[in-house]
This record gives C-alpha cells, structure tokens and sequence, in this order.
C-alpha cells in the first residue's frame, strides 16, 4: 500500500475513488494519479505528469498565484541583475550633491556609443562601467567655477569675478585677520601700575598684580558692564607683586613678591603654602632652605601638577612642590662669564617641561635640562642681550621650537632652540622702563606680541605685532597714553589683556572669533539692589486684656528710637561719671581691700573711710559690756576682775610739757 507524503505539518488523505481523471488533477494539482495528496504547491512532488502538458501548464500558474500570494515568487531562482545606467545616475546626484556632473560629457558619451561600430563592443562595456558608480571629487573645485550650462549672460560672470576677486582680498589666513582687536574694555585696577597679570585655563578668572601691593580678582561670569573686581587684597603685605601664575589645573596660583617666600593661593585667595625663608648668614646658596633675597620671577610646571619655579636675586632658580614648605626641591645657580653670580630677572619652563630657561641681568640666557643634574647648563648664550640690561621676559612658543627674549635694552629676540647659535630675528625700538616688560605668543605660533613703555615726548604706547615667520609688524595697536607693560592672549577665549602704567587693564576682543570672557560682561546691565520688604503684622486690639498679655500700640519709628535711646540696656549707656567725693571710682566702691569687700558683700551698714577705727569699734563698747553675747558669757564664772593701777605716775617719768 502507497502512503503519502508528510510535509510541513499537514497528514496527507487518500482519496476515495481508486483513480482521477486528468481533468480533476488539473482542477486540484495537489493530488497525485494514485489518489494521493503531496504537498501544495511547488514544494510537494508530483508524480505521472511529465505526459500532460496541460497539467503542467495549470500546476505553473497556480504556483506563480500562490508565489506572488506569499511573497516568494523568486524563492529557489536566481536571476541575473539588470543595471539601469540613467537610474544609477540619478541616485549618484542625490547621494553626492556637491560632486557636480557634466551632463554634456554623459550625452555625447551616449552619441558617440550609438555611432560606434557594433562590434566594439567590449569597449562600450569598458565606458559603462567607468560611468558606474561614485563619482569622482578631484576636480570639484573647478568645477564649482565652471558653469554646466552654457546659456548664461555674461554679466552673471562679471558677478562672479567681483566675487572671486573679494574672496581672495579676504584672507582668513593673514596675521592681520586673526588678531582680535576690532572691540575694547576697560578695567580699574587702581592708579598705580599694573605690573603681572594671569588668567586660568578655564577664562573664568583674571589677576591682577599692581606696585601698589594690591592682587586683584575679575570673575568674568559675575562682572557687569561696570567692570569691577569682587575680591582686592594685599597677599604679601607691603611688597610689589611682581609675577602671577596660575597652574594649568587652574585651582592654585602663584604669587612672587618683592620679599624672599613666595605663596601660594587657591583660586578664592586665601593662603595653601608659603615658602620658607633661607639662612642668609649662610654664603653657599645650595646649603640655604630658600631664598634670602627678593624675588623676581616664578611659573608652574606644565607636566608636575604640584611643582613650581621661582628665581631670586641671591642668583638661585629654586624648584618647589606645593604642600612642603620647609625646603626647596632643587637649586641652580647661574654664573657669570668668571664664574661670579649673577642675578636670574626671569625663568620660564619649556611645554613638555624638559628644559627651564632663564634671562640674567649679564645679558646671557641659560637653559637646564630637568632630566639631569642642575650642575651644567645645557645652552648659554652670553652675548644674548646688552650686559647690564635685564631680560625682562623669557617665554618658550607652544610648539616649543622658539624661545623669545625681552629686554631692557629696547629689543625683541626670537631664538630657536634647535640652532641655540644666533636669533632668529632681532625686534629693536621698542623703549622699556620696567624690569617686568613681557612678550607672549600667539594660541597658534604665528604672531609674538609686545609693549612698549611710553617714550619722552609721545602720547601714547603702543602694542607691537610681528610675524614669527616673515619677522614683518603685522599691526601697531595704540593702547594708552601711559605704558604698556604686560600682555596675556588667552588662548581658550582668543582675547588679549594689557596691564598698562596708570593702573588700567585693556581687553580686546572680536565679536566673531573671540567666546566668553570679555563678551559677557558687557553685555550685562547694573543692577540695583531691591530695597528690603516691610511685611505688615496684624494688630488685635484689646482693651480688657491683664497687662501681660496685652500688645503696645504701634509708633512711628522715630518714637520708637527715642524710647531705646533713653533705655540705658538697649542705648548702650557707659558708666556715668562720678560728681561727688574724690578718688572717683576706685574710692566709691572702697579705696582699701578690706572696705571693698565689706561694701561688695552686701552688708546694709555702710563704712566711711575718713573716720578713725578706733572709734568706730569703741562705739559699740558701752553694748558690749551691758549685753555680752560671744566671749564674755564663756568667761563669766571664771574670768578675774581686772584691776587697773591707779596712781599717779612719779614726777620722773612725766614729759616735759606735762610738768
């Protein structure tokens, strides 16, 4: 016996006639010449119909009908794909917009594949498959300029001329347009002059330092269009401010005065460290715990976190961790041309911390490797500057390839660290009366700012801009009519500080180029302080209350205050002064121990001082005698009568005057 098939789930039935027809299998294509039921559609099997065309014919429709009914019309055949050059086109348009096409170069491609011969073919295949697929985006910039269609007026391209020609007269890229200066503030630190200035990485905060012994701070994020600093402060008493120094975590600052300890302060103000002072009866420098004469320079280390850099003029550069006071990490010693000292009047750490350079009043720069001993100097340049002249400023680019040099002999030197030999560059006239004169560099190496001290007969100072790779003056900023003393370009809020002579400190700033900082405070309003609220009380009047529950009527506040005033608690009142007696004071309350003690303990009788003693206790001896209570009583019985001699005394033993 024949059994069908089982598949997906289903139990196949026999039928119940012993054959069917060919007309019945093509009305039911599932069941088989036997009566037999395999499967539906072209997953079952059918048997004994490879003879009836017909029967194929129906069983293909009905399979394509369920197929399409299923969604698996293409299941178990493969077909090849058929590509549509235009379609593909259009797609390679959309996804790349900006990559244009040359429509003209697709058409005549197409022209010149009709006119071709047949039998090439291949070729025409080749063409078809480089047009294919993502174009090409070498040449988009002239393409941009060309224009697909040729029926344009010619003034159009006029326009587009001007245009090019505007475009390449604005150069984004020139010194000149990165220089933010097109905006100005101004900020009162005091009247003296602003000698160190220092911004945290952040440009949140502003220092100010001042010869009037003042360190002022700006918070830029609370400051309105009026421009004052919330916090001034004297941190090292009667001492200059010489240099301030933010560490580049931004919580703590360094402070170098004209005294011999530095400090350390958080970013509030308050004092974290203090330097120790050193032995100055000591002469070997490296055997002293600190410095033993003033300061006048100091930075933080990039790399060490708690590490910082001061120089003295006991002609040291000493290195210190934040946290220990008692003694300096490290000591260098700068030298002169004979071996003598001479003093460091600046010092700087390069970017990666590797190497500490410092400016000496010799005219010599001398640099020292942090990985060795500070016994060497790894580059000494003797004739750097004019002898006699203090180096001002030493500051290292932020590549770390160029040193730049600021003196008092009225130059700018740009060095550079891989040829130590000669300057690059050397920036004369620019007049420096201050020992503290900086320079700084650009965020991206391409400028290095000056200031200038105001000459004899001039108006204003200026603020000097050169190229560091053409050495050329990209621009001369007029600042003040007083000098020009320190420069700070933050590079973070891409604004520029100046710390002038009278006290003034000048933002500039650009409206496109620079954030934060500056902008924001002047866009702010001054705001008044809201008057205090006067919240009203509820009063119940209560005529038939008792005394102690009742509430006292309301008064003006002016009857009020006359009431406190002649309340000697609430008013306050002194002691009044004493108008009788003498001895003031000290003799109302007893001008001896013994009365003060006996007025202070309350006793209800009171003692005069200016009369005799004895009589006092003899006023009492008459009531003794009559009415004895402690002593005689006890001694009634057995105390002897007392018996006093009562003749007269010999004519020998009388005085004169009793004679």
């Amino acid at each position: 016996m024949n059994r069908g098939k089982i598949t997906f789930g289903k139990i196949n039935l026999k039928s119940s006639g012993p054959s069917t027809s060919s007309t019945e299998s093509a009305e039911n294509p599932t069941s088989s010449s036997d009566g037999t039921v395999s499967g539906f559609g072209s997953f079952g099997r059918r048997e004994n119909t490879k003879d009836d065309p017909v029967a194929r014919i129906s069983e293909d429709l009905d399979n394509s009908k369920l197929h399409e009914v299923m969604g698996i019309s293409g299941f178990g055949r493969k077909q090849a794909k058929q590509f549509d050059i235009n379609e593909m086109i259009q797609k390679a348009k959309q996804n790349a917009p900006k990559a244009l096409v040359d429509e003209k170069a697709i058409t005549e491609g197409g022209e010149d594949k009709k006119s071709k011969d047949p039998d090439d073919d291949d070729e025409e295949s080749e063409e078809d498959e480089e047009v294919i697929g993502p174009i090409p985006t070498g040449g988009v910039n002239e393409n941009r300029r060309k224009k697909v269609d040729k029926g344009d007026d010619s003034d159009g391209d006029d326009d587009e001329d001007e245009q090019d020609e505007d475009d390449d007269e604005f150069d984004e890229d020139a010194p000149i347009n990165k220089l933010p200066h097109s905006h100005e503030v101004e900020m009162r630190h005091g009247s003296k002059a602003v000698v160190a200035l220092a911004s945290d990485p952040s440009g949140v905060r502003l220092a100010s330092g001042s010869m009037d012994y003042n360190l002022n701070f700006w918070d830029f994020s609370g400051m309105d269009k009026s421009m004052k600093s919330f916090r001034s402060m004297q941190p090292c008493e009667n001492h200059p401010i010489r240099n301030l120094y933010y560490s580049f975590s931004g919580d703590m600052m360094l402070v170098v005065s004209g005294s011999s300890q530095a400090k350390v302060l958080d970013r509030d103000g308050f004092e974290k460290m203090e330097c120790v002072k050193g032995d100055q009866y000591i002469a070997d420098m490296s055997k002293t715990k600190g410095h033993i004469a003033g300061l006048t320079s100091g930075c933080w280390s990039p790399v060490r976190r708690e590490e910082f850099l001061t120089s003295g003029m006991d002609s040291t550069l000493r290195t210190w961790v934040f946290a220990k006071t008692k003694e300096q990490r490290a000591v260098i010693k700068t030298r002169a041309q004979g071996g003598l000292k001479t003093i460091p009047t600046s010092c700087a750490y390069n970017r990666d911390g590797t190497l500490i350079a410092a400016g000496c009043s010799d005219g010599s720069l001398q640099t020292w490797d942090t990985r060795k001993m500070f016994v060497h100097t790894t580059h000494c340049i003797r004739d750097a500057h004019t002898k006699g002249a203090d180096i001002s400023s030493v500051l290292f680019s932020y590549s770390g390839f160029q040193l730049a040099s600021r003196s008092m002999d009225e130059t700018l030197k740009l060095w550079d660290t891989r040829a130590f030999k000669k300057p690059l560059h050397v920036f004369d006239g620019l007049f420096s009366r201050y020992d503290t004169t900086d320079c700084c560099f650009s965020p991206d190496d391409t400028m290095v700012l000056t200031g200038e001290s105001l000459p004899k007969g001039a108006k204003q100072a200026n603020l000097f801009v050169y190229d560091t790779k053409t050495f050329d003056l990209v621009a001369k900023l007029p600042i003040t009519d007083s000098h020009v003393i320190r420069t700070l370009w933050h590079p973070k809020l891409n604004q520029i500080f100046v710390g002038c002579g009278n006290g003034i400190i000048r933002g500039l700033y650009d409206e496109k180029r620079s954030m934060r900082g500056a902008k924001l405070c002047v866009v702010r309003t001054h705001r008044k302080k809201k008057e205090s609220e006067i919240v009203g009380t509820t009063q119940i009047i209560t005529p038939h209350a008792l005394p102690m529950f009742r509430q006292e009527k309301t008064r003006s506040v002016r009857k009020k205050l006359e009431k406190d005033r002649l309340d000697p608690v609430k008013s306050k009142r002194p002691d009044l002064p004493i108008t009788s007696g003498q001895g003031g004071r000290v003799a109302s309350s007893g001008s001896t121990l013994s009365s003060y003690v006996i007025r202070n303990l309350g006793l209800s009788k009171r003692v005069e001082d200016d009369q005799d003693p004895r009589e006092a206790i003899l006023k009492y001896a008459k009531e003794a005698a009559e009415n004895p209570y402690w002593i005689a009583p006890a001694y009634a019985k057995t105390q002897p009568k007392p018996i006093f001699n009562s003749e007269d005394e010999p004519e020998s033993k009388k005085t004169k005057t009793e004679q």
